[in-house]
């Protein structure tokens, strides 16, 4: 995996809704479906399963058409949201850097006949095709997104941080907090109301294997490696509002 590619693309990667419905050359797919197999968990211990399937299979897209798709489904267990959002957005991260566009579809329903096909959950999917509009940011204003006080308890200059606050996540919602130490980071997501439970308690979740991602390529890109660990104080003492998801480990 080329961390350097990955991490480039954090600062001007955005979601492309507007895709040409021409299917990508077999060479391409094959590159991609190879890529699939190379993507690091979060969570060795949980089973996960990603596909390639044209537009015909599946549903409940609105606005947004590709001529691919990439299904995430998973072993249901502690983790597997989080793990599923830090692996298919390591997948966004490369299909962008590739020159593809790519859309994450919260509301996406795979066809029957694919979900009675697996033994495993069906998380979320990653629409993608040829952009026809642009692919890329124009430069880190383009971002809309929360201060990096607002995140964190720490200041500008952490790159791990930086990174964590440009991540993509359902209706730009933002759902993370990072309270970092001097050599582990502890992740939080924002706890939600009932009647907004209903919609972003999942896709929260998610959002968060999102941010990690992030500081993950940061991390490995800067020649650092990462342990994701629980740490019991850690979720003993979460701010006000949130609650506890992981620490990231050896920063």
């Amino acid at each position: 995996m080329n961390f350097k590619n990955l991490y480039e693309t954090i600062f001007k990667r955005k979601s492309v809704r507007k895709l040409d419905l021409t299917p990508l050359d077999d060479a391409t797919l094959n590159k991609i479906a190879g890529s699939i197999s190379e993507l690091e968990p979060m969570y060795k211990d949980i089973k996960v399963e990603m596909k390639i399937i044209p537009q015909k299979e599946i549903s409940n897209l609105f606005t947004i058409k590709a001529p691919h798709y990439i299904i995430v489904s998973s072993e249901n267990k502690d983790g597997y949201l989080t793990n599923a959002g830090f692996m298919l957005q390591q997948m966004d991260l490369l299909l962008s850097s590739m020159g593809i566009g790519c859309c994450w579809l919260g509301m996406a329903k795979p066809a029957k006949e694919i979900v009675s096909g697996s033994q495993l959950d069906f998380v979320i999917a990653l629409a993608f095709g040829m952009p026809l509009e642009p692919l890329h940011r124009q430069g880190i204003s383009d971002f809309k997104r929360k201060p990096i006080s607002k995140i964190s308890n720490c200041n500008e200059d952490n790159k791990m941080i930086a990174s964590a606050l440009l991540a993509p996540s359902g209706v730009n919602s933002q759902p993370w907090y990072f309270e970092v130490k001097e050599n582990e980071i502890h992740a939080y997501c924002v706890k939600s109301n009932i009647i907004k439970a209903v919609i972003f308690e999942k896709l929260n979740k998610i959002d968060m294997g999102v941010a990690i991602c992030h500081i993950w390529v940061t991390s490995k890109y800067f020649g650092k490696d990462v342990n994701f660990i629980f740490d019991i104080e850690a979720q003993n003492n979460s701010p006000k509002g949130y609650y506890y998801i992981a620490t990231i480990k050896n920063i």
